[in-house]
């Protein structure tokens, strides 16, 4: 294995979304041993019943009955056990989670832990994800499908954000690397917009272009252009799907003079045209 093997969530669905409910024993009888990888995506689990373990940065984490949880895109993890773990697996897709939802999740300055919910807390959960399930497995050819299935995700993820938006973790000093890789996610959220440029966010750093570029590959398996191409795209989609601005109106939003251009850059990180992605995701 040359490098951490990436998994990617649309080579399993197309709606950007991914949910299981799992018996005790189900998921390692199903999916056998799965070495540490990463995701492209966000990874929620809702332990029910039993326990498990994950190896999660080099960091072993472990999991009770009624524990929430969740993986961001990058984080490199791995079974260690959950043979006797029941409960919800949840992928979602960076696009379908608003941008101040993100930042609970990845501002978080140390590994992020398990969350004990409480009785009312599981209930609510529980229905959420019941409803998410029923819906994911419609025709989706129904009226609105879409819509109603993003707008479940997006109430998920607000619960999640808020759930976590409380949590205080454990004092720990972070490495030089992780520091800077957490620097620079926040300053991409705020200036993706108008800051094209890796050297420009190595500038803000004040750390060298090539240094930024070793850290992230370190931390997240991806360059500085990786991030601020996937941070563009994301903010493409979110205003082609929800805003009344044409493809070219967007371009200009999102920094591009040239829309052509930023027309091909849009087919090359989505495999269809903007347009193709409107009306796919509109129908």
């Amino acid at each position: 294995m040359k490098d951490i093997p990436v998994h990617q969530l649309i080579e399993r669905t197309n709606t950007g979304f991914e949910i299981r409910h799992f018996e005790s024993g189900e998921e390692n009888s199903k999916k056998g041993p799965m070495g540490a990888h990463r995701d492209d995506h966000y990874l929620f689990f809702l332990i029910e019943s039993g326990s498990a373990s994950l190896m999660i940065d080099f960091n072993e984490v472990h999991f009770c009955e009624n524990t929430f949880y969740y993986i961001l895109p990058g984080q490199v993890h791995h079974r260690i056990n959950n043979s006797i773990a029941g409960g919800w697996y949840v992928a979602i897709d960076t696009q379908h989670i608003p941008s101040d939802f993100r930042n609970i999740f990845e501002n978080q300055l140390f590994l992020q832990q398990p969350y004990q919910l409480n009785d009312v807390e599981l209930k609510q959960y529980q229905q959420i994800l019941c409803l998410l399930r029923e819906k994911n497995n419609e025709d989706d050819n129904n009226a609105f499908f879409l819509p109603v299935l993003q707008s479940l995700i997006q109430s998920f993820s607000g619960m999640a954000a808020a759930t976590f938006s409380n949590v205080h973790t454990p004092e720990k000093q972070l490495s030089r690397p992780a520091q800077i890789s957490h620097q620079f996610k926040k300053l991409l959220l705020r200036n993706v917009r108008k800051v094209k440029g890796p050297s420009a966010y190595a500038g803000m750093l004040n750390v060298s272009e090539s240094y930024l570029n070793e850290v992230l590959k370190k931390t997240t398996g991806f360059p500085v252009s990786y991030w601020i191409t996937q941070e563009v795209m994301l903010e493409a989609k979110r205003l082609l799907y929800y805003s009344g601005l044409n493809v070219k109106e967007i371009a200009h939003t999102l920094g591009y003079d040239d829309h052509t251009y930023f027309s091909r850059l849009f087919k090359k990180s989505a495999c269809i045209t903007p347009l193709e992605f409107r009306d796919k995701h509109r129908k």
